[in-house]
């Protein structure tokens, strides 16, 4: 639906792995995903890692998600 709006830098990412398309169309991206970009974009996505959540450049992860992805 809105993928015209990812051309630049979205092309290579994996549904399913980096993001779903929710019932609303819209692209959803997974907590993974987020985790491997580093930062936080403040736009208060579904699945934000961040602590805490849609603050601007926030690298800190949420104590469950840095177990989770520790290593």
């Amino acid at each position: 639906m809105f993928d015209h709006l990812f051309s630049d830098g979205y092309d290579d990412l994996a549904e399913g792995q980096d993001f779903y398309i929710n019932k609303d169309g819209y692209r959803v991206m997974t907590e993974s995903f987020l985790v491997r970009r580093g930062y936080c974009c403040s736009n208060g996505c579904l699945n934000c890692p961040y602590d805490p959540r849609a603050q601007k450049g926030n690298r800190k992860l949420r104590p469950e998600v840095a177990k989770k992805y520790k290593g």
